[in-house]
């Protein structure tokens, strides 16, 4: 099941690390716990080390995001133009803290260091799209626009799937 990304590296290769993880988390969106386990056993790496490495670098996730991936600036920009209440009210819609997925796995919400728009803070990116001077009041009109491509999106599937 996995040997189409390990047959890539030597076995016992320690220096493969951040590959194996890499690759791993690229084919499955996350690093699930048993990959975590092939990959110490391939690497010869205890487990505890690989986990480290894992959980060391923001680049690796160990839950799969949502379909949605929302990130809230907390740049000084957006700190300064209260980028803290658009945080507070997104957790508050979406019933989660920020580095959490909802249950139905269509939001992940995330806080970055900085987006890169700080002439239009407070911004927040949700996918591609980018919300700048965002108010408390626009967050449900913005999360809808994502709750209803996600019931659109189902709806299509089931009339194709019934025809």
């Amino acid at each position: 099941m996995h040997n189409h990304i390990l047959e890539k590296y030597s076995q016992g290769e320690r220096s493969d690390l951040i590959p194996l993880l890499q690759d791993f988390q690229e084919y499955y969106g996350y690093l699930p716990e048993e990959v975590l386990s092939v990959i110490s056993d391939y690497t010869k790496i205890p487990l505890s080390g690989v986990y480290g490495v894992a959980t060391f670098y923001n680049q690796f996730r160990l839950k799969p995001l949502g379909k949605n991936i929302i990130r809230v600036c907390r740049g000084t920009a957006c700190h300064v133009k209260n980028s803290a209440n658009i945080l507070q009210a997104l957790e508050t819609e979406l019933g989660i803290k920020a580095g959490n997925t909802t249950r139905d796995k269509n939001f992940t919400l995330e806080t970055v260091a900085c987006i890169g728009a700080c002439s239009i803070a407070p911004v927040i990116n949700v996918n591609q799209d980018y919300y700048g001077r965002t108010t408390i009041k626009e967050i449900p009109k913005i999360l809808n626009k994502y709750k209803k491509e996600e019931i659109n999106n189902t709806s299509v599937e089931q009339t194709v799937s019934s025809s």
